[in-house]
């Protein structure tokens, strides 16, 4: 049973396009500090979304195409490594960063934690849209 990957299309989708504006330093620089700061914001945002949806589908997947219980009540780091296992990721270490900068996003705002965590989506991105591919391409 293929999975529906409509949301994380939507998902990977929307952090580029936030991500592309957020590097337009031309559109940037018209941004007075506080719309800067919610483009920013907005870029964490859509990397919680997008990492919350990517660990997710991770699990479906070995759930559907291993076992329904390969994935059952594992670590972020097993299944990270069971991910990677099964082509579907490839540096479990990297997929571990994203999972710390997820978890300090929940935290009292600091804004050196979000400047680095707004960083840190640019990496994401790239996993994210690889991790996708592997699974449209193995979607059976």
């Amino acid at each position: 049973m293929p999975l529906e990957l409509g949301s994380l299309q939507k998902a990977v989708s929307a952090l580029r396009a936030v991500l592309a504006k957020s590097d337009d330093r031309d559109f940037m620089s018209l941004l007075d500090e506080v719309a800067r700061n919610a483009i920013k914001a907005g870029v964490i945002q859509h990397f919680e979304f997008t990492y919350e949806l990517c660990w997710k589908f991770m699990k479906r997947w070995l759930e559907v195409n291993v076992s329904p219980a390969a994935a059952d009540g594992v670590t972020r780091r097993e299944l990270f490594r069971l991910a990677a296992e099964n082509r579907l990721v490839t540096d479990v270490e990297q997929w571990m960063r994203y999972h710390e900068a997820r978890n300090v996003t929940s935290h009292i705002y600091q804004p050196e934690i979000a400047e680095r965590v707004y960083q840190t989506a640019h990496a994401f991105l790239g996993d994210a849209a690889r991790l996708l591919a592997a699974l449209e391409t193995r979607n059976d």
